[in-house]
């Protein structure tokens, strides 16, 4: 591989920029506005009041689709998901699962998967 090459992949790689575009993507995708350029603006403008703890961090599915997504995975209706579930919920979601401490028989509740899930979304933008 070039040098070149490498240093604008280790450029992308130091400042995370693959991420930041899928999940700007991903807002595109999801919210499909007429105006995407100021969109964009409107959502790093987001990320930068997050960063200073004066806003929230702007987020891809609220609380109604966490409790939809959460359904899904719990086709018996028991009140709970396994690990492995809410493991592939969260990389579906393009979220980190590196740090995730769970034993595989845990039983993940609603609150535990939307508390998880929140954490998960705010770490992906605070980096």
């Amino acid at each position: 591989m070039a040098a070149g090459e490498e240093q604008s992949r280790e450029y992308l790689r130091r400042h995370r920029l693959p991420e930041l575009l899928h999940r700007l993507g991903a807002l595109l995708l999801f919210h499909r506005p007429e105006r995407p350029r100021e969109f964009l603006i409107q959502v790093l403008e987001r990320v930068k009041a997050g960063r200073r703890a004066e806003g929230e961090y702007p987020f891809l599915m609220d609380e109604a689709n966490v409790d939809a997504m959460f359904s899904l995975l719990d086709v018996l209706g028991q009140g709970y998901i396994r690990p492995a579930q809410y493991r592939e919920a969260l990389k579906t979601l393009g979220l980190s699962t590196e740090d995730l401490e769970l034993e595989d028989d845990e039983n993940i509740t609603l609150d535990v998967f939307k508390e998880g899930m929140k954490k998960k979304m705010l770490e992906s933008w605070s980096v």
